[in-house]
């Protein structure tokens, strides 16, 4: 999410997530940081949306939570993906539908919509004008010259806002470091066919529900080999109702069924794509290596990864792999098989971005901190100052004045969890700290009960352990810590309930940090006789 700011008004580009890691237990997405334009959100005259991931849309029911007349401007298809989100959270929107080649005004921001193609049909680079200067923001892109679609990425049009001059370019880093051109997607189709004409039995295809592009190649090798199609999971039939109805999506007639019409199939004439790929628990495909789901995976199946290994995912994704093949699955993924072609720009594309706008100033977008600094580098390389390219992170400030960006200060930016029904608030950091502690030590509770008049322990304490390994010596060595502070803390005064609480927690804690190396979750309680 990026916030453009002129003349007191803020045009928002993409309201995206991310998803937790294994470090973020029970978390359902991580949203943007909305608090510097909370208090502000009257000035907002636009959320822009370059593409229809979920990187790039997935914050917005949240985001028109703080304000629901936002106008929403987007291609066709990200509109339509967008609305039917909302529609599950309620909420009508104020959607404005552009397309490549068109000018729209929204309060000082004079903005141009140029075509780029990706891993998802109908995206779009916006360019940004205002007194201040022009900017350039390229969204997710990459420059497939034989797109499915036949839709090229505007190079003509970059090359004229470059003559025209680009103040400030900001440009997709996530295939910065990987050198060349990105394969076209037309490169995989032998090995999606390969994989058609030699799978005995059932074909299950896991993909992100947005990849149209990828899904199209599915069903063209379905159609090819005589395999009916089902789709699997609300999101992957939701997406692809949407994309078939918009058009995005060609079906022949009569090739998608019902998934319950499969089963009076033979197991040779069935291809089934799902959700999963990136190991998702709840997800389709988590659910069946886990046995699970409806759809049981069995000897002489084959699993295509349709996707490529999002850093951070590996080991949720070879759990998957790993229990799919136990069933008896041959998985097929970018590792084994070239089933899987980026849909980011890599290190040729940027360079020849670069030598064609011409740009000013440059600040690399999308991607981790190395991917950010790759991106930089090229810049660099072809000749833009190093002065003038900015590698920032979340929550700073670049103000771009005569010509010039510089960066000159931060506003908050931190991560906001979703945690089921909750959105942020400072008890998730901390209860997402406790999660962690508990699958990592377990928890203890201590109980006591106290003589309010002598201050000592009516009888000994209790301990009840989760996920922890308590035995005899532990009891007595526990108990010990607890009676050896207790003594001494009486020694200069009758302790309370509250106190003897804090006493049974900081004891033990302090004990077990010694004795095992382990700090388990303790909670004391302490009642009164």
């Amino acid at each position: 999410m990026t916030v453009f700011e002129h003349k007191g008004k803020l045009l928002i580009v993409d309201c995206g997530v991310l998803f937790p890691e294994e470090t973020q237990p029970g978390v359902n997405v991580i949203l943007p940081d909305f608090s510097y334009i909370r208090g502000r959100i009257q000035d907002v005259v636009a959320v822009v949306l370059t593409h229809g991931h979920e990187d790039h849309i997935g914050g917005v029911p949240y985001l028109l939570r703080e304000r629901a007349d936002i106008p929403v401007v987007g291609s066709e298809l990200t509109l339509a993906f967008v609305s039917a989100k909302l529609e599950e959270h309620r909420i009508t929107p104020k959607l404005q539908q552009v397309k490549e080649g068109q000018r729209r005004s929204f309060g000082p921001f004079d903005l141009e919509f140029l075509a780029v193609n990706h891993s998802i049909p109908d995206g779009l680079a916006v360019a940004i004008r205002t007194e201040a200067g022009l900017v350039l923001a390229t969204g997710d892109f990459k420059m497939d010259q034989f797109p499915l679609d036949n839709r090229l990425t505007d190079l003509p049009g970059f090359a004229r806002l470059g003559e025209e001059g680009v103040d400030l370019f900001m440009t997709d880093s996530t295939n910065a470091e990987v050198p060349g051109f990105t394969m076209t997607e037309e490169d995989i189709r032998p090995a999606i066919d390969s994989v058609f004409r030699t799978a005995p039995r059932r074909i299950i295809v896991s993909s992100f529900a947005s990849h149209v592009h990828r899904i199209q190649q599915v069903i063209d090798a379905s159609a090819r080999h005589n395999r009916k199609v089902a789709f699997v999971g609300r999101s992957m039939v939701r997406n692809m109702a949407i994309a078939e109805k918009l058009g995005f999506l060609h079906v022949p007639k009569g090739l998608v069924v019902d998934v319950k019409a499969l089963e009076r199939m033979k197991d040779s004439q069935v291809t089934l794509i799902c959700t999963g790929s990136q190991g998702e628990p709840m997800a389709a495909l988590s659910r069946m290596a886990n046995r699970e789901h409806t759809i049981k995976i069995g000897e002489g199946d084959t699993v295509l990864l349709a996707s490529s290994l999002i850093p951070g995912n590996e080991n949720s994704i070879y759990r998957v792999i790993n229990g799919l093949t136990r069933w008896g699955a041959n998985v097929v993924h970018k590792g084994n098989a070239k089933v899987h072609v980026s849909g980011h720009a890599s290190a040729g594309e940027l360079v020849y971005c670069y030598n064609l706008v011409k740009p000013k100033n440059v600040m690399p977008i999308h991607g981790e901190w190395r991917h950010l600094k790759a991106n930089a580098d090229l810049a660099i390389r072809t000749g833009v100052p190093e002065a003038q390219v900015l590698v920032v992170e979340d929550g700073v400030v670049v103000d771009l004045v005569d010509g010039v960006a510089k960066i000159v200060g931060r506003v908050p930016a931190e991560i906001v969890l979703v945690d089921g029904m909750t959105v942020g608030g400072v008890a998730s950091e901390e209860a997402l700290a406790d999660r962690v502690q508990l699958s990592n030590d377990g928890a203890v509770t201590i109980l006591g009960i106290l003589d309010t008049r002598t201050g000592a322990l009516v009888e000994p304490v209790e301990f009840i352990a989760r996920g922890f390994v308590q035995d005899n010596a532990w009891i007595q060595g526990a108990t010990k810590s607890i009676d050896d502070a207790l003594r001494a803390a009486n020694k200069v005064k009758i302790v309370d309930g509250p106190e003897l609480e804090e006493l049974f927690t900081q004891s033990v804690t302090r004990w077990m940090q010694r004795k095992y190396r382990r700090i388990p979750v303790i909670t004391s309680v302490v009642v009164d006789a």
